[in-house]
């Protein structure tokens, strides 16, 4: 192991011209990749810490000898070193910093503002398109749950302004009771105004005023002796009382905020994060932040929060259950960000402590089930290790699988498995490329393989992290001589190839394994390790087909005319719809191609000049 002390002259150096302003350090190492990404009110007592090794932990004194460079930004506050901080370790994953993975973005509850009726349905992405944002949402479950509860209520249409536009009779959803029909007249303007209106407060916290309104209307309507419009307001309070529900799910004394809790068990850490907004809980999700085993619980929550919301605005109220380190720091560099106050509480009494201990709860139970998964997880991958006798268990599975119609819309696939599952941040499909037979499976293996291993030892991608422990090939003894022999050619030997066959007549659990200088063999039918195998060549199977399939999809909207200069999307449409096909257009005569509205003479010459060559 590197002596500590070798980085030593690097940070010496550094420290000679570093001001005592805030500011953020970046560590590198010899391939200028960032090791450790920190802040400080001044950078350089901070950096000096680092010249004494012996009172700094394991970890630290690693990443000390490994140090060939620093880099340094100052800052005009501490709250913007902050933010800065959390933006990089984000983006560079410096492997001594506590590392949040979280690349999902988060769904909205969306109703439209450029619609005379507008419309009520899930949102992701950027926020440009005019109308009411609400959210965020923990998963696309919560704010489906949300839609259907928003049209049972306010019977607000869901539908596209396309479908909109086009029906004739009232849909399913008219008849269920979960839509007014706008779209064929079932409702006025004004009075879909006033639905939108109700939701909209409904959405700002002010259910009650909506629920006392809607009584009276109810009431109202039954003196009058309008039974059926009394009954469907009735329908709409239960479900309005229904949506608020109440207690630690739906708590009366939140307005907007977020509960975000930590808990530790064997050097691994759990955040569960609660998302309160407008009295309502709009779900939670469980986060797994890496660190080292000696990170104590308010860091890695600190460091959570930090990089949680480097891409998002926080509530005005985060409820913690451990005090942080920097904790005023960190609720100023939020509130700078956000644009107004945000506080961070702890608190130690009441419903907002019921809440934070609900969320605690979960995030041990979610931690606990976690581990137990991990250590099934390693016992089959123990049992993959001794099936096909390798060294140790692999910490990197690849399973490769190709995908085609008669040769046509042909890709293959990568899927990657470890000791926490599938990596599904580490999929990659191949569009094959090269001069290919039309269904040669061999071929466009060897493609696959040559594109990704070629591409790994151009970048050195030797490290064992992007390594494969084990290659898995779906097929028989012919791909896995083609997969060997492509390696082979790539000087690639030290990865384990194992190709897997159907059994007769596609029947899984009678696979037949294909590795070279062994027989082929198969697996007890209930084998756990064989469940475990089937389970990687079907996710391969499954990412592969929707690639194709998207693929597929992509190329049935796309036609000849797409590669004529001079053709957009407006004069393609012109001509298709004059032609009713490209193939017409290829058929057509100039003076055909004159005539058609939207073309004028230069591009109809263009037009017979390119699909008419001689």
């Amino acid at each position: 192991m590197t002596s500590p002390e070798s980085g030593l002259p690097v940070i010496e150096a550094t420290l000679a011209t570093l001001p005592g302003s805030p500011g953020v350090y970046r560590m590198l190492n010899a391939s200028g990749d960032a090791l450790y990404v920190g802040k400080a009110r001044s950078l350089k007592k901070r950096v000096a810490t680092y010249t004494q090794p012996a009172r700094l932990p394991e970890r630290l004194r690693r990443m000390v000898a490994e140090t060939v460079a620093m880099e340094i930004v100052t800052t005009h506050t501490e709250a913007e070193a902050l933010l800065l901080e959390a933006n990089l370790i984000k983006r560079l994953k410096p492997r001594y910093n506590i590392v949040l993975r979280d690349d999902k973005s988060y769904p909205w509850l969306y109703l439209s503002g450029d619609h005379p009726f507008p419309q009520i349905t899930k949102h992701r992405g950027a926020q440009t398109r005019p109308g009411n944002y609400y959210g965020p949402f923990a998963s696309a479950w919560a704010v489906n749950q949300t839609v259907t509860a928003m049209q049972r209520v306010f019977l607000l249409r869901s539908c596209a302004d396309t479908v909109f536009a086009n029906r004739r009779r009232p849909c399913l959803l008219y008849q269920i009771k979960r839509c007014s029909a706008p779209c064929v007249g079932k409702i006025t303007e004004a009075d879909y105004a006033r639905l939108c209106a109700d939701a909209r407060a409904f959405m700002a916290g002010r259910a009650a005023d909506v629920q006392k309104t809607l009584a009276a209307e109810m009431e109202a309507a039954s003196e009058a002796l309008e039974y059926e419009r009394a009954a469907a307001l009735r329908d709409r309070i239960r479900g309005l009382t229904h949506v608020q529900g109440g207690g630690v799910i739906n708590p009366a004394s939140i307005t907007d905020a977020d509960v975000v809790t930590a808990w530790q068990i064997g050097g691994q850490t759990c955040v569960q994060v609660f998302f309160i907004r407008a009295g309502r809980n709009n779900g939670n999700r469980a986060f797994y932040p890496l660190h080292g085993r000696g990170e104590e619980a308010p860091a890695v929550l600190g460091a959570f929060i930090a990089q949680f919301y480097d891409d998002k605005a926080p509530p005005p109220l985060l409820l913690l259950n451990h005090a942080l380190p920097d904790q005023d720091w960190l609720a100023e560099a939020l509130s700078v960000k956000a644009n107004r106050r945000v506080t961070l509480a702890v608190p130690e009494r009441g419903e907002k402590r019921a809440v934070v201990l609900h969320a605690e709860i979960n995030a041990r139970e979610a931690l606990e089930r976690k581990l137990a998964e991990t250590a099934g997880q390693a016992k089959l991958l123990e049992g993959v290790a001794s099936l096909f006798d390798l060294e140790a268990p692999p910490n990197r599975i690849e399973v490769y699988d190709n995908s085609h119609i008669m040769g046509t819309n042909a890709y293959g696939a990568m899927i990657v498995a470890g000791p926490d599952g599938f990596e599904r941040a580490s999929y990659r499909k191949y569009s094959i490329k090269g001069n290919i037979t039309p269904g040669d499976d061999f071929a466009m293996m060897r493609e696959v393989l040559e594109r990704r291993f070629g591409r790994a030892l151009r970048e050195g991608g030797a490290e064992k992290s992007a390594w494969p422990d084990l290659v898995l090939i779906d097929g028989g003894a012919g791909q896995l001589s083609a997969a060997a022999e492509t390696l082979a050619n790539l000087g690639v030997a030290d990865v384990p190839l194992v190709a897997i066959a159907k059994g007769p007549d596609r029947d899984a659990g009678r696979e037949w394994f294909h590795m070279a200088g062994r027989a082929p063999f198969q697996l007890p039918p209930r084998d756990p390790v064989l469940y475990y195998l089937q389970r990687l060549r079907d996710e391969a199977h499954r990412f592969v087909i929707a690639t194709h399939r998207a693929g597929r999809s992509k190329s049935l909207v796309t036609s000849e005319l797409d590669q004529v200069p001079g053709i957009g999307a407006a004069r393609k449409r012109a001509l298709l719809n004059h032609f009713g096909s490209a193939r017409g257009v290829k058929q057509a005569g100039l003076a055909e191609l004159e005539a058609t509205p939207g073309i004028n003479r230069a591009t109809a010459v263009k037009l017979y000049a390119y699909f008419h060559e001689n």
